[in-house]
């Protein structure tokens, strides 16, 4: 493939996090959408006009469906795209945006596209309680009420904490681990946050509130810079898992992110740098309870790809649905080489993780990507994969160069 056929990023955003119940609580996901869309073409300097396919990932249909389910045609009418942009929504669980662009890259390499808009964005506050069986009637029977979030859970299989626990401890990851892990998080994040590192990639959300002046969201509110190593071992776990506790996760969260992906002739004849170039993208499946391991063959697939191998990778990042994630994953790419494996925790999620900055699941798997790619931008250049697991262990990956990486 030439190089002016490259897919490449030309601009990438995402809202501040919101915790569950927190600022963004009522602000529906499609709302979020049409932030990051509009502001993800503001910073490339365009018009939604340049825009051929857009792809909307999301996981929690039952909000989707509060707005009439076809968000991604809505979010991008509303966006003030034109009419003929085409749309896909779809759902691949945690790793549903990193899927939008893999899909906006195929399409540029294919052909059919030039510009790819890839979106992700959930509202977990925002899930309703579904009632079923009334629309028949129920006589004197009870109506059938459903938490369509709680537990986080798939029918006929287990919960996703009692899975991550199981595969964590099979591998040899301690609770102490996870909880080291998730501390380090916190850490990582408040030291990257001093040194205004996520302001490349935040962008402030207004929300409404009604005769008042609107409230302007600006940062992520979901870190517990506070956090210790001892009250995360004081903390019960949850869902029977064996080791996951609510300090080793990520919360259920709310928030956007949008990643601008170009043929790299098409950027250069529109004045734009780009950011960074996607070398390959990569999809697995696994036994449904093997989720807290699928980053790993995400990561050994796409590095395949590409044609490079681990150690040339300066950067991973890895999505911390649990702690149980990068440390399961990363020990499984090691081989169980513990020199090895230290070396990658090293340079795994270096400005702390989802435990610190929230998990809106449809959101993520962009965030990751982008996330990297700042940090990769700020060092000068480099190498980097990043990999997401997703319900009944799916998992997507990416690898990506900034300019003035080894070869």
């Amino acid at each position: 493939m030439k190089a002016s056929d490259d897919a490449v990023i030309v601009s990438a955003v995402r809202t501040p996090f919101s915790k569950f119940g927190g600022a963004l609580k009522e602000v529906h996901s499609m709302d979020l959408a049409v932030v990051v869309i509009q502001e993800c073409l503001k910073a490339a300097g365009l018009t939604g006009s340049v825009v051929d396919e857009l792809y909307y990932g999301m996981c929690i249909q039952s909000e989707a469906a509060l707005e009439s389910n076809v968000n991604g045609r809505q979010a991008l009418l509303r966006a003030g795209l034109p009419p003929t942009v085409v749309s896909l929504t779809l759902d691949r669980a945690c790793c549903s945006s990193l899927t939008c662009v893999q899909l906006g890259v195929n399409s540029i390499r294919l052909g059919t596209a030039e510009v790819c808009l890839a979106v992700g964005t959930e509202n977990m506050s925002n899930t309703p309680i579904v009632m079923n069986g009334l629309r028949w009637g129920r006589g004197l029977q009870p109506p059938i009420l459903r938490d369509h979030l709680n537990p986080i859970a798939y029918t006929g299989f287990n919960v996703l904490a009692k899975d991550a626990g199981e595969s964590a401890v099979a591998q040899g990851v301690t609770r102490e681990m996870q909880d080291k892990w998730a501390l380090a998080s916190q850490q990582k994040y408040q030291a990257a946050l001093q040194q205004c590192k996520f302001k490349d990639e935040l962008v402030p959300v207004s929300i409404p509130q009604g005769k008042r002046p609107p409230i302007l969201f600006e940062a992520d509110e979901f870190p517990k810079p506070h956090t210790t190593l001892e009250r995360l071992a004081k903390l019960p776990t949850v869902y029977g898992s064996a080791t996951v506790t609510a300090g080793n996760a990520p919360g259920l969260d709310a928030g956007a992110s949008a990643i601008l992906i170009m043929k790299r002739s098409k950027a250069e004849a529109m004045g734009l740098n780009p950011l960074a170039t996607i070398l390959a993208t990569a999809s697995v499946a696994l036994s449904p309870e093997m989720i807290a391991e699928a980053p790993a063959p995400a990561i050994q697939k796409v590095l395949a790809k590409a044609g490079l191998s681990l150690d040339q990778i300066d950067l991973i990042e890895i999505n911390e649905a649990f702690a149980a994630m990068p440390l399961v994953s990363t020990k499984l790419l090691a081989e169980g080489n513990q020199a090895q494996w230290d070396k990658l925790l090293e340079k795994t999620n270096v400005n702390g993780g989802a435990i610190a900055i929230g998990h809106p699941v449809g959101a993520s798997g962009a965030r990751i990507l982008m996330t990297l790619m700042y940090e990769l931008r700020r060092r000068g250049g480099g190498l980097g994969v990043c990999a997401i697991c997703g319900g009944l262990a799916q998992g997507d990956s990416a690898v990506i160069r900034v300019e003035g990486a080894r070869a």
